[in-house]
């Protein structure tokens, strides 16, 4: 089923989710250019964060072009392998969040119980240490649920 049967609405569709998925780019790629552009913006919560950006980016790009293709040549069709490849990227692209948030979480845990070793204990090379074993938890568990 379509979002819409009305082929009046198609374009109207087409618009607002081009333009969201715009908006949601842009402001991922400020947030990233922000992070990597002040020295001031290198502690750990926004390294972590310019990480999410980058998955939201990502997230964007896995489901939104597929969606506004289907909607300009309306058609609804979709191969296994094309259905399996989105499917796969989007449940690595949705651990990958959940996991780094668990990283931010953890980290603003640190930062108020601890905050006199936090410097300490959020060092740059556990903080890499965490995005590398949160990027290959996440990479391994599609594999695992498909």
């Amino acid at each position: 089923m379509d979002l819409s049967e009305d082929s009046g609405l198609q374009p109207i569709l087409f618009g607002l989710f081009l333009s969201m998925s715009l908006v949601t780019v842009l402001g991922n790629l400020l947030i990233i250019l922000a992070v990597s552009s002040d020295s001031h913006l290198h502690p750990p919560m926004y390294l972590f964060l310019s990480n999410l950006s980058l998955i939201d980016i990502c997230f964007t790009f896995t489901t939104v072009p597929k969606m506004l293709v289907n909607i300009q040549i309306h058609s609804r069709v979709i191969s296994y392998v094309g259905c399996l490849t989105q499917m796969s990227l989007f449940v690595f692209f949705a651990c990958m969040e959940s996991l780094l948030l668990t990283a931010m979480a953890y980290d603003r845990f640190v930062a108020i119980c601890h905050p006199l070793h936090y410097q300490i204990i959020m060092n740059p090379h556990f903080c890499g240490f965490l995005v590398f074993l949160f990027f290959g938890l996440a990479f391994w568990t599609p594999s695992y649920t498909i």
